[in-house]
This record gives C-alpha cells, sequence and structure tokens, in this order.
C-alpha cells in the first residue's frame, strides 16, 4: 500500500495560492515573493503559577508588509504551532488584497488551552506574552496590530492593550495597539 500523506494546513493554503497564481500573468519572482511569509518569531516564556513555574511556547507570524499596519488574530489552542499561524497569516494578507483593505497580514497564537486556567492565570499568562511580543515590537499601533481569534476575545485585547500602554507611556496611540477591545478599554 502506497503511503499517501494528507497535505497539511499550510500546504493546502500554499496549493491554493499556487492554483490561483497560474491564473495571472505575474513576472518571474513575483509569485514565490507573495507567497512567502516574511517573518515568524518564536517567544517562550515563565510565569509562576501557583508556585511553580510553566513554560509557554507562542508565535507571531507576518506574511506581509505590503501595506502597514499588517492585521491578524492572536489564537490560544493547545495546537498552535508555527505552520498553522503562518498559514493564517498569508490568508490574512489574501483577504486583505482581495478586499483592497489598507492592511497587510499576520497571525499569532499561544499554546495553551485557556479552560485549564483561572481568570486571573489567564491574565498573568496574557500579560506575559504581550510583553515578550511587545518588547520585539512585535505588537505596535502603527505596525502590528493584533486582534481576538479562536480562545480569546475582548478581554484578553484588553490585557495586551493595557500591558503595551504599561511599556509604552508616552505613546498617545498606545490603547490602539489591538482591536476587539470592549468599550471601557477604548474599543469601539
Amino acid at each position: 500500500m502506497l503511503d499517501t500523506k494528507e497535505p497539511g494546513f499550510r500546504e493546502n493554503v500554499d496549493l491554493m495560492f499556487r492554483r490561483a497564481v497560474a491564473h495571472l500573468d505575474l513576472p518571474p519572482g513575483l509569485a514565490e515573493k507573495i507567497q512567502i511569509c516574511n517573518s515568524t518569531y518564536t517567544v517562550r516564556f515563565g510565569v509562576r503559577l501557583g508556585g511553580k513555574i510553566e513554560t509557554f511556547v507562542g508565535y507571531r507570524s507576518v506574511h506581509s508588509e505590503h501595506m502597514e499596519p499588517v492585521k491578524g488574530g492572536i489564537r490560544y489552542a493547545i495546537e498552535v504551532n508555527q505552520n498553522e499561524v503562518e498559514a493564517l497569516a498569508a490568508l490574512m494578507t489574501y483577504k486583505c488584497a482581495l478586499v483592497e483593505t489598507p492592511f497587510g497580514g499576520a497571525k499569532g497564537g499561544l499554546c495553551i488551552d485557556p479552560r485549564k486556567y483561572e481568570e486571573h492565570e489567564l491574565e498573568k499568562i496574557t500579560r506575559r506574552f504581550a510583553y515578550e511580543l511587545a518588547k520585539r515590537d512585535l505588537i505596535n499601533p502603527a505596525q502590528n496590530v493584533p486582534a481576538p481569534d479562536m480562545g480569546t476575545g475582548e478581554r484578553e485585547m484588553a490585557w495586551i492593550a493595557d500591558q503595551y500602554a504599561r511599556m509604552n507611556t508616552t505613546d498617545i496611540n498606545a490603547r490602539a495597539c489591538v482591536t476587539g477591545k470592549p468599550l471601557n478599554a477604548g474599543g469601539i
């Protein structure tokens, strides 16, 4: 029997892209430039919870900066990995381009099951993740603006915005570092 492995999510996104590009008359090299993810960052950090330190792994992928800021949600799921965030970042680029919104595509994720943590623990984890992203300039109101995604919502976006504002006290636009905040935290 032949070992026929199903293509993964990232491979499927790339396959759809190649199929679409086949119908276009692009100059040599442009399709590859569009398809390739610009950058993906992996952050690992520890958080003290209940007297012990737990280590978490998170990602932020920027697919295209052809327009800034880049937009794309932050998801919390135990299955989050680099291939997934890169595929989702690519899809954000393509979606924004198709509807002509002035944004590049990005996506982020944290390997976590948020249901396993109490609210105060999740806040501590989220703030530390935001700190790790912000100190690397992977969250920024002018360049890289996350939003809610699977496993996150307005509560997490408010924590991220507050953490970013605490780290950037002179930035009058600091709370614009994320979208999807509740009204009482500067959302619309």
